[in-house]
């Protein structure tokens, strides 16, 4: 039997995640969806959160399994018997740095394959990032989405308060937004041009450069 692993933080899933999953459930005797729960990056939904609405969004698929893991990823690989690392390929940029990732894993596990798989053109647009920055500025994320997902995300960022607070105002000498709650919004990467405004929580809120956001 070949095991695959697809690894991810899927904070939140989205269509672009289940269209991989779906396909490699197709190529593979197991496909286990690994849910990090830890990253180094802010996260919106806790693991176990992040845990049940990916459980949810693909209990349809008969061999798939969702779990939780932390560590190396070829050593959870190990830790199951699996033999593949299954990646999504978006754009130009998304490969080359799971081309140093699956370099770098296969350096410290030789025996583990990495098969990445072209993403639907419906979903190029998709990542989490985007996902979040559309719903945390009470826009529509549910084509993007399961329900169940949409669902959460709406009630995510009304305790957060964002839905209430969020305005846009003017932001000179060409600085962008700013954090709030742990979130980052990234307006001008989401529409792709220069964006020259920032977004004030409240009473305000803090401009950054946009050099300094890396």
């Amino acid at each position: 039997m070949v095991r695959a692993v697809f690894p991810g933080t899927f904070d939140p899933i989205h269509y672009g995640h289940i269209d991989i999953t779906k396909r490699a459930a197709r190529l593979f005797d197991e496909v286990v969806v690994a849910v990090y729960d830890k990253p180094i990056k802010k996260l919106l939904f806790s693991p176990e959160e992040r845990i049940d609405l990916v459980k949810k969004s693909l209990n349809s698929l008969k061999n798939v399994r969702v779990t939780g893991y932390s560590g190396l990823t070829v050593d959870y690989c190990h830790e199951i018997d699996a033999q593949v690392i299954v990646r999504g390929l978006r754009v130009f940029s998304d490969f080359e740095y799971e081309f140093r990732m699956a370099l770098a894993n296969h350096r410290l596990a030789p025996d583990i394959e990495v098969v990445a798989l072209i993403t639907n053109n419906d979903h190029t647009f998709l990542s989490g990032t985007t996902v979040r920055e559309i719903a945390s500025l009470n826009g529509d994320v549910s084509s993007m989405v399961p329900g169940i997902v949409d669902q959460a995300l709406k009630r995510r960022f009304e305790e957060l308060g964002q839905n209430q607070n969020v305005v846009l105002e003017p932001c000179s000498n060409g600085v962008l937004p700013l954090k709030s709650s742990g979130i980052c919004f990234r307006l001008d990467q989401f529409l792709g041009v220069f964006f020259p405004y920032a977004i004030a929580l409240g009473q305000g809120g803090d401009c950054v450069s946009p050099n300094s956001l890396g």
